[in-house]
């Protein structure tokens, strides 16, 4: 169980964000914002990555069911590939943020490095989503809404199995695009190949 902290400072909102998906090969980059309600813990809570999809899958339904502000922003791979990776993480964000039914006086961002949002103060946490309860809820929600957009798509181009490797670059993931191709849901601007792999398959 992590012991994560419920608040930065002593007052005002505080509304957490994260993402998902940064180093996949294919999909969308994911962002959430997350509001705590105040006095609010579970058990469970902890950054995504640690959870099994079991439990980031119940957290998901406790969180949408309990917090009052919450928001998700998708950012395309044609997009991506037009501003890169970095910057669409904080457009995603950005989504989010925007998205919220209220304005926050504080953000806390996972990571290190942010692109200001609206005047509104931030402060950039390293593994921020094991220390602080907005952050984890939105990881949370970031990498179920993104897992579930994979197997959507997934369906439509099965050769990849996104079902499982969620469109990160595992040997599976890089020899179906090496016998198959990319497909409009890859991310012309990364690497899909490595070197050593795009020689064999000429």
């Amino acid at each position: 169980m992590a012991i994560l902290k419920e608040r930065f400072g002593v007052q005002g909102i505080e509304v957490g964000c994260d993402e998902a998906g940064r180093g996949c090969l294919a999909g969308p980059v994911v962002a959430a914002a997350a509001i705590v309600p105040n006095g609010w813990s579970h058990p469970l809570l902890n950054d995504s990555k640690k959870l099994t999809e079991a439990n980031r899958n119940e957290l998901r339904k406790i969180i949408e069911k309990d917090f009052e502000h919450w928001a998700v922003g998708f950012v395309f791979p044609e997009k991506i590939d037009e501003i890169n990776i970095l910057n669409a993480s904080f457009l995603a964000m950005h989504k989010a943020l925007k998205r919220l039914k209220c304005i926050p006086q504080l953000i806390l961002i996972d990571g290190n490095r942010f692109n200001p949002y609206e005047d509104i103060p931030f402060e950039c946490i390293i593994k921020g989503d094991g220390k602080y309860s907005s952050i984890a809820a939105a990881s949370i929600l970031a990498k179920t809404y993104r897992d579930e957009y994979m197997q959507k798509i997934h369906e439509e181009f099965p050769a990849y199995q996104w079902h499982k490797n969620k469109g990160y670059p595992t040997v599976k993931h890089r020899n179906a695009i090496r016998l198959h191709g990319a497909c409009p849901y890859h991310r012309k601007s990364f690497q899909l190949l490595p070197a050593q792999m795009e020689l064999f398959s000429k």
